[in-house]
């Protein structure tokens, strides 16, 4: 989980009075995830977050079902989603359960002529192309290509885009989404083994406060609809926050990869944990050094997880046929392995340049409509 930070100004007790330069009141604001139970930000506002002028007529935003019950190998060409120009519209879902919502975008404009804020969900946003920053009221988060971008449901944002052609998975998780325990000490420290550590976490920076008033367009998302609202005042008029809780960011390429004599299962890959999945980076290293290792993975069945790998960049050793920007979904109950031809290729291979995300789900996903429409049909036949 993201550790603690300080921006702005912030009275020295919370609770207390923290008044502005006029004698009145700075409006507190406690934001946290579970309740009053896991991790929390106080922000101090100009303006209470209240402040509600019209609120809208909601519309509906969900996927819709084509496979509600998968048992066959999958492959998408993702890059065939168009392009949109509004960031929310951009989205293409893909697939889903209780868990979770997966979905690739190509937003070519930035989000600014509206704020969001997705109140189900947190959302992990991998950045494949494309670069710019993150606004919130926490400050300011610029990423590029390589990216993972965490924000923590009920965030209110916005993204300025510095490129026209932008490329992203995006992980909606209703559960909160956190490092793997066992990288953790008991005062949630990152350990020595872990492949990443807290230098490598990046916050938001460069707090600006909007003291402004006006008419403020916010679309929240719930339940799988689109609440727009009209607030009095700007989202950002915070002069100081501290806590636990604000959006950040891991690059892909800061992933120290565990390597082994012999090869080593996907859990050594891990970098996220959520509700009812894992997320996993697979990095350029070193393979199996062992004198007769085989460096391609064995054949194995997903006995309790669908196995969806989102490919970046690179030659992905054990598949053929396998592009930048795919997607391939492996589902829980039946075996899949390295294609043909690509055991007896990987022996003797020093390393692999690989990059791709792997998303593993502990119940089945269902397909959407939108996934139905890039996928390449023959793909379960790839091992004949």
């Amino acid at each position: 989980m993201p550790h603690y930070q300080k921006s702005g100004t912030v009275p020295h007790k919370r609770h207390t009075q923290f008044r502005k330069p006029d004698g009145s009141l700075f409006a507190e604001e406690l934001v946290s995830t579970e309740g009053f139970s896991s991790v929390y930000s106080l922000a101090y506002h100009c303006h209470p977050p209240t402040r509600v002028k019209e609120v809208g007529t909601p519309y509906a935003w969900s996927p819709r079902v084509a496979v509600e019950k998968n048992m066959q190998h999958r492959a998408y060409r993702c890059l065939e989603v168009a392009p949109a120009q509004d960031y929310l519209a951009s989205r293409s879902y893909l697939f889903m359960n209780q868990d979770l919502k997966i979905a690739v975008a190509a937003p070519q404009q930035s989000l600014d002529t509206y704020f969001f804020k997705n109140a189900e969900a947190d959302e992990l946003i991998f950045v494949h192309e494309g670069s710019g920053r993150l606004r919130s009221m926490f400050g300011s988060l610029p990423f590029g290509p390589g990216d993972y971008v965490v924000i923590p449901r009920g965030t209110i944002y916005q993204i300025e885009f510095n490129t026209p052609g932008n490329r992203l998975l995006i992980t909606e998780s209703n559960g909160p989404i956190s490092y793997p325990r066992r990288y953790m000490n008991s005062s949630g420290q990152l350990l020595e083994h872990a492949p990443f550590c807290e230098r490598d976490i990046r916050g938001p920076q460069d707090l600006e406060t909007f003291d402004e008033k006006g008419d403020f367009r916010l679309l929240i998302k719930k339940q799988g609809m689109v609440f727009p609202y009209i607030m009095d005042t700007h989202p950002f008029d915070v002069v100081g926050w501290d806590g636990n809780f604000y959006p950040f960011a891991l690059s892909i390429h800061d992933f120290e990869p565990i390597t082994g004599r012999v090869h080593q299962p996907p859990p050594v890959h891990q970098t996220f944990a959520a509700r009812g999945f894992v997320v996993c980076s697979f990095v350029p290293r070193l393979f199996d050094y062992h004198p007769q290792a085989i460096p391609a993975p064995y054949n194995h069945s997903n006995i309790d997880s669908d196995e969806l790998l989102y490919y970046v960049e690179g030659n992905f050793m054990s598949r053929k046929g396998i592009d930048r920007g795919y997607i391939t979904l492996h589902p829980m109950g039946i075996p899949h392995g390295p294609h043909p031809g690509t055991v007896e290729a990987s022996i003797g291979v020093k390393e692999t340049l690989e990059l791709a995300v792997m998303i593993d789900t502990f119940r089945p996903l269902s397909l959407t409509e939108d996934a139905s429409r890039i996928e390449i049909e023959s793909y379960f036949r790839s091992w004949m």
